[in-house]
């Protein structure tokens, strides 16, 4: 996995970014280019260069210089800070971005604004603007901001990836997507609607196109922390540890205490002396799978079918958990059905009362009948409304589990014995459950 883009032409970073007295979003977009290639330790050597220099001699073009840098470099706090009240239209802009960034979306707004006043490009700061007030819960206001940029502004890939944010903000998560990748259409390296369009594939299980999608955001910076996260646990999902290993490091480049990546690194390291058998991972997913056909899917006479009913026996993974002598105690239930029964578990390799001693995950650790409805509304919603992220998700599709109640049957060890589930995994679990006012069992 690379944060660079392919080899062009090298720039004249000091003449067009240091020098340049009237720096446009097309000279941004250049540096940008050669400052995610080779040139990246150049880039970073003159934006420091230029914040000690404008620190010693308060130089506000240096200065100006200097927070855009430092902004790119991941750095907004500290490219907020040194581009305060700053008059150079560009440092207005990118000072907007920067307190965006870091969630001060009110005063973003303001800022945005003066970028427009003083004349860096007003198409661009207007659809920005927007997106701040839409940050503010303001949708309505915030569309009327983005329509009112005409024709003009409907030709700019930036329109079409506010538009995707009000959209997915109200809820349409189809109009959204139709509207970001037409800002990918119009801007392929949009790295806002790039990342947004991987989000959402990510959440329809689209993994590859996900995966696509977060690299080509990471083409250029700004770099978002949350994208190089993400990737970083898709790799890991798909076992690339040295890939997962470089993002988490990443991450960690830009912002040292970053506790997520930290603790994901952690995770990563741990996995290193993990050995996974894939063959029996497969035997074990195919015979899980197996168990839990229904009863219904065999030919089984009238008799033996109705008396397993009767006993509430609907899967072959629940002839598995009980006794010849618990069934002949059925009601009609004689040698004849248990010779049928025997001989369609020995046709799939399968015993009555093999798993006896194994508890079924599937039950409840619950009785319904003790629980309120509102208790039991809880139990049956399903896990996706824990809002995972990406790695526990995918946890808790590999172990089957759907629904809160099933997940609640875990215990803490039962969930880290499986497959790249790590500590990082547990608490995500453990505090969305407390939000619920559930836990684990045994915790």
């Amino acid at each position: 996995m690379s944060l660079s883009q392919t080899a062009m032409e090298p720039v004249d970073i000091q003449s067009m970014f240091v020098n340049n007295s009237n720096l446009t979003s097309a000279d941004i977009e250049t540096i940008l280019r050669a400052a995610s290639g080779p040139q990246a330790t150049e880039f970073e050597q003159v934006v420091r260069a230029l914040h000690t220099e404008a620190s010693q001699t308060g130089d506000e073009r240096k200065a100006a210089r200097a927070g855009i840098g430092l902004f790119f470099l991941g750095k907004p706090e500290q490219a907020a800070t040194v581009l305060e009240g700053n008059g150079d239209p560009a440092a207005r802009f990118y000072r907007a971005q920067a307190l965006s960034t870091l969630g001060r979306h009110e005063e973003a707004v303001g800022e945005f604004e003066t970028a427009a006043e003083k004349g860096f490009d007003r198409i661009e700061s207007t659809l920005r603007r927007a997106g701040e007030v839409r940050q503010l819960g303001q949708l309505d206001e915030a569309e009327k901001i983005v329509r009112g940029t005409g024709g003009e502004g409907a030709r700019r890939a930036e329109y079409s990836y506010q538009m995707g944010c009000i959209l997915a903000d109200r809820g349409d998560a189809f109009g959204a997507i139709e509207y970001f990748e037409r800002a990918v259409d119009m801007n392929p390296h949009h790295s806002r609607a790039l990342f947004s369009l991987a989000v959402k594939n990510s959440l329809y299980g689209n993994d590859e196109e996900a995966v696509q999608l977060y690299e080509r955001a990471l083409s250029k910076p700004p770099y978002y922390l949350g994208a190089i996260l993400n990737l970083g646990l898709l790799y890991e999902d798909r076992e690339n540890y040295q890939a997962a290993e470089y993002c988490f490091r990443q991450v960690l480049r830009f912002d040292p205490t970053n506790e997520r990546a930290l603790l994901f690194l952690k995770d990563i390291e741990a996995t290193g002396d993990m050995y996974y058998d894939e063959e029996t991972l497969k035997n074990q997913a195919k015979l899980e799978q197996l168990l839990s056909r229904p009863i219904s899917d065999f030919e089984l006479s009238v008799r033996s079918r109705n008396c397993l009913t009767g006993m509430d026996i609907n899967t072959l993974g629940d002839l598995t958990r009980i006794t010849e002598q618990d069934l002949l105690a059925g009601k009609n239930f004689g040698e004849t059905s248990l010779a049928e029964i025997r001989e369609l578990m020995g046709i799939h390799g399968l015993s009555i009362g093999q798993n006896l001693n194994q508890k079924s995950h599937s039950e409840p650790v619950y009785s319904p009948q003790d629980l309120s409805p509102a208790e039991q509304a809880v139990l049956n919603r399903p896990v996706s409304d824990l809002n995972l992220s990406v790695r526990s998700r995918k946890c808790m599709t590999r172990l089957g589990l759907t629904s809160i109640g099933q997940l609640i049957s875990r215990t803490p060890d039962e969930l880290l014995a499986a497959k790249n589930f790590g500590v990082t995994s547990l608490n995500e679990i453990r505090q969305k459950l407390t939000e619920m006012g559930v836990k684990l069992r045994n915790d």
